[in-house]
């Protein structure tokens, strides 16, 4: 009997919640996927599209803000971030914590902020494992009520979200063109997509497309043109002209084209581009020849 006795106790034991038998004890922990809602609830909920698990491509949805605060998040102070002042503590979910969580399809390489006046910041796998950005949820505590207006000047709200970094580096520099921050405020949405197809509508065409100043001037638009002109349904539509017209404009006029990219409000006051007046001739060579390919008028 006191056999009998030892031997349940010590089953007992093994079986604990926690103990070495016990299957719980090695069962991973759950992941929590925030809920996806087919309708916008609040001006606070997130947008999200393209690449979505378990949904057919090019599904929008919609996440909470409060499903969004219950993700892992990060939290440090931001010095080198030009849209705030001074040094600022922000915290929020980095945008390859939301990929893992809302996208399992490795295909989907590509993040695409969306704005509210039609800008677009694009990540591709090579950018957010270089500098990590981050999708603001708080400055200085605050939700984004309590956020302060863009640093252009305009008294916009820069909420419902922003996204920054916890510090930049560039990784790349291309001729002159040195990799840029990619930091919009006033975010509504995010897209998952796949870089080779958002890239692709842009690469360059006919006989030329391969010679390197053209491939130069690709890898340049790709980040500091995309962001603002489009082509067809791809890219930015801030600036209101398309990749055809700024083809033309290249083909046409390449001296006008150099001086706006250089110094657009020496052209037009009320242009909104910032400036690269540190484009040398070969940089904008390279974005004139790539521009090149694109016009009719172009001659093999």
């Amino acid at each position: 009997m006191r056999l009998l006795c030892t031997i349940l106790l010590a089953a007992t034991t093994l079986l604990t919640p926690g103990s070495e038998l016990n299957p719980a004890a090695h069962a991973k922990p759950a992941v929590f996927s925030p809920a996806l809602h087919r309708a916008r609830r609040s001006p606070l909920d997130l947008e999200v599209r393209g690449e979505l698990s378990r949904l057919p491509p090019g599904t929008t949805r919609y996440v909470t803000r409060q499903d969004l605060l219950t993700l892992p998040q990060v939290a440090f102070t931001v010095a080198d971030d030009p849209n705030f002042t001074g040094p600022t503590r922000i915290s929020g979910v980095p945008l390859e914590e939301l990929a893992r969580h809302l996208v399992t399809s490795r295909d989907s390489d590509l993040i695409v902020a969306i704005c509210q006046d039609r800008y677009r910041a694009n990540y591709p796998r090579a950018y957010i494992a270089a500098h990590h950005p981050v999708l603001v949820l708080t400055v200085n505590g605050k939700p984004p009520s309590g956020w302060p207006k863009d640093s252009e000047g305009h008294d916009k709200a820069m909420g419902p979200y922003m996204i920054s970094h916890p510090g930049f580096s560039p990784a790349f520099k291309i001729l002159a063109h040195q990799d840029e921050p990619q930091i919009p405020w006033g975010v509504v949405g995010l897209e998952f997509r796949n870089e080779k197809a958002v890239f692709g509508a842009i690469a360059p065409r006919g006989p030329h497309a391969a010679e390197p100043a053209v491939q130069d001037g690709y890898r340049i638009a790709q980040q500091n043109c995309f962001r603002c002109h489009n082509l067809g349904q791809e890219g930015g539509q801030k600036a209101g002209f398309s990749w055809i017209v700024l083809s033309a404009w290249a083909a046409a006029s390449p001296d006008n084209f150099s001086a706006y990219v250089r110094n657009p409000q020496a052209k037009n006051p009320q242009a909104q581009m910032p400036g690269n007046p540190t484009y040398d001739s070969a940089t904008i060579q390279a974005l004139l020849a790539y521009f090149r390919t694109f016009s009719p008028q172009e001659k093999p």
